[in-house]
């Protein structure tokens, strides 16, 4: 039923040109090529943030972490200094009344992590059939993040207590997190709902070695509804369910071709004009709360990166897990997304669409540790690089200068 409504004006979005207000505030990021089905030699870096995620948002899927753009097109060594913020900030409650499109699941302007809802329980899924390994080392990290996160429930430390100051029609949001069991999702995939074009089946990883399979959302909706039903657990505002995609396996909104943005579509970074996305969250039609992570792209051929390459000169890796490291912080980013705006509609943006992680996507602020190794989160001793979050606390006090901090505690 969501595939129906949910699609409708994205490809717009996703070939307007470098030029716009954005590109001058944003790190550089990844763009549509003008025609459908070519390649892209050298991408043009920059595409509106703002128009793909409130497109994105009348289809009813958020916190787009658009793509950032490394090749020699879009930037010079180093990268262009970080900004203070990404969109057109404050943040706003879109709550009263919910405005919500119809038939798709909304929360009436409530929020995630309250007294309400109780702990927020975040659950992982390491979705690795036979034939697209996951290494038990990236799981290991992950996992252990997402159990440091609960941990520290509470205190005013890190990117998560930043939440505290937000609030939704059912209370006043508080730290308050529980690490769900994770799931080892062994499931055969499912037959392609997206193409994998030639191009595509080389160069989109580090490594040089690209997709062979490629997944849609309605898909990945019901892999997460599957393994969720089998295991008993429930759909609502207490629980996220974080879908770790595999490596090699693209994912895209539609089904259809991925070489073409007809009908809004949108995949994860390729050679097509689609390339667009490392992640983003959304509620299906079962009221499940998820986020899809694909699997982590950075130092690509194609020139765009999910990764602190972006920013840095080579990708930073405190656990000496590049894969996992680069995976940290768009997980953190949709996690506190999806707490303060579960439905993606009725919950907290600003006038361009952006959420609390997209105005600090690919801001790191102050980091410690050597190069190479960089970090910015601590938790219980164990090191982690995470884009900041935002603050209208913060942006308020200052008046209108800065917004993205590294938790509550630098709001004081």
């Amino acid at each position: 039923m969501k595939q129906a409504h949910k699609r409708w004006g994205l490809g717009a979005a996703l070939i307007l040109a470098a030029g716009t207000s954005l590109a001058m505030a944003t790190p550089t990021v990844a763009s549509a090529a003008p025609s459908a089905g070519a390649t892209t030699a050298n991408p043009p870096c920059t595409i509106s943030a703002s128009q793909v995620n409130t497109s994105a948002r009348a289809q009813g899927i958020g916190g787009i972490i658009v793509a950032a753009g490394t090749s020699a097109t879009c930037q010079d060594p180093p990268p262009p200094p970080e900004p203070a913020f990404n969109g057109t900030p404050p943040l706003l409650f879109h709550g009263s009344p919910p405005i919500c499109v119809p038939s798709s699941p909304c929360n009436n302007g409530d929020v995630m992590m309250t007294r309400q809802t109780g702990p927020l329980v975040i659950t992982p899924i390491f979705w690795a059939p036979a034939g697209h390994p996951m290494s038990a080392a990236y799981e290991q990290i992950i996992t252990t993040y997402l159990i440091e996160v609960a941990l520290s429930s509470g205190q005013n430390t890190n990117v998560f207590s930043v939440l505290n100051e937000y609030y939704g029609n059912n209370g006043q949001i508080r730290y308050n997190a529980r690490p769900g069991l994770p799931i080892y999702d062994a499931n055969p995939l499912p037959a392609n709902g997206c193409t994998v074009e030639s191009a595509d089946t080389t160069k989109i990883y580090a490594d040089g070695s690209g997709y062979n399979a490629c997944l849609d959302d309605n898909q990945l909706q019901a892999e997460v509804d599957s393994v969720t039903a089998a295991r008993h657990l429930p759909h609502n505002l207490s629980h996220i369910y974080v879908l770790y995609l595999p490596k090699a396996v693209e994912s895209c909104f539609n089904p259809g071709s991925s070489a073409s943005t007809a009908g809004g579509q949108a995949c994860t970074i390729n050679h097509q004009p689609t390339a667009a996305y490392c992640a983003y969250h959304s509620e299906d039609p079962a009221n499940a709360v998820y986020a899809n992570l694909a699997y982590p792209i950075y130092q690509s051929p194609t020139g765009f990166t999910c990764g602190s390459d972006s920013r840095f000169p080579v990708i930073e890796s405190p656990n000496h897990n590049p894969d996992a490291d680069t995976e940290i912080s768009p997980t953190s980013h949709e996690i506190n997304e999806a707490i303060t705006d579960p439905d993606t509609q009725t919950g907290w943006y600003d006038s361009s669409g952006f959420e609390n992680g997209d105005e600090c996507a690919y801001i790191y602020g102050a980091t410690k540790g050597r190069p190479g190794a960089l970090y910015n989160q601590t938790f219980f001793g164990l090191h982690f690089l995470t884009q900041q979050e935002f603050s209208n606390n913060v942006f308020n006090a200052s008046g209108g200068t800065a917004g993205c901090v590294d938790s509550q505690r630098a709001e004081s």
